[in-house]
């Protein structure tokens, strides 16, 4: 039986009286590809900063391969890394040192954080630029910089929320390729994007979040069969159904809300 990476069980968070989660259950299996989708303001980053330990749920609880994140913290951040949506990075340190930093703060050897660190400097092809302070990166290589340093411990569970924003072509097409391989080691990723065709293209599984409830989840096959849509049917209609923003035909609001151009 496969077992659970992550879970929360009525999982809610309030800011005041607003309901920004609102009591959600929602279950990843070890070594999925899980694509947490929604519109924005739905609650997709207050989910994921309460599933990583940064913001402290209201009700409910959130567990990492059992281990709840609020009761048992130290043990369960262990198990995952993070790349946020706003990377927090030492832009005054170097990409080598920003990456051998995290290695050591995750508990591994200065001899081994620093091995790791050369083997990731290759992978992402950020050797030519190790040397220069984050401050100077380009926005896809700080991404590679930061899911370097996400990743150099081998976490269990990886957790990505918006990884391609603002990232080129080339650097996107690097970062594929190593979530790709992570997978492939085992590796659970819970993955966070408005690049619908990202998510089409790499998730085994979604889910869709909207106004704090989970509103759809499944295999994409699944979710056509749900919404009673063909199979050509892609992601980016499926979710649009999903969160309720097409007509009864099936149109997008967009289509309605400016059919006065046409």
């Amino acid at each position: 039986m496969t077992a659970v990476a992550v879970q929360t069980n009525q999982l809610t968070k309030m800011f005041d009286q607003k309901i920004a989660v609102d009591h959600l259950d929602l279950t990843v299996q070890e070594g999925e590809f899980f694509g947490f989708l929604g519109p924005n303001g739905a609650g997709k980053s207050t989910t994921i900063k309460m599933l990583v330990g940064l913001l402290r749920p209201t009700a409910g609880t959130a567990l990492i391969a059992g281990i709840d994140i609020w009761a048992d913290p130290l043990q369960a951040k262990r198990m995952i890394g993070v790349l946020p949506e706003g990377q927090n990075i030492y832009e005054r340190l170097t990409g080598r040192e920003f990456i051998t930093f995290a290695g050591v703060m995750y508990g591994l050897s200065e001899g081994e954080a620093a091995k790791r660190t050369e083997e990731l400097l290759n992978l992402f092809d950020l050797d030519d630029a190790a040397e220069k302070l984050i401050i100077d990166y380009s926005q896809g290589m700080r991404k590679k910089t930061g899911l370097a340093a996400a990743m150099i411990h081998a976490p269990r569970v990886l957790f990505l929320d918006e990884p391609f924003e603002g990232v080129d072509a080339i650097s996107g097409r690097a970062i594929r390729e190593v979530l790709q391989r992570l997978r492939q080691r085992g590796t659970t990723i819970f993955f966070s994007s408005h690049i619908l065709e990202v998510v089409e293209r790499l998730c085994t599984r979604v889910g869709v979040i909207a106004n704090g409830r989970l509103v759809a989840e499944g295999t994409i096959p699944e979710l056509r069969e749900r919404a009673h849509a063909g199979e050509t049917s892609t992601l980016e209609e499926l979710f649009l159904r999903a969160v309720g923003a097409t007509h009864e035909d099936g149109a997008p609001e967009a289509e309605r809300s400016l059919s006065w151009l046409a």
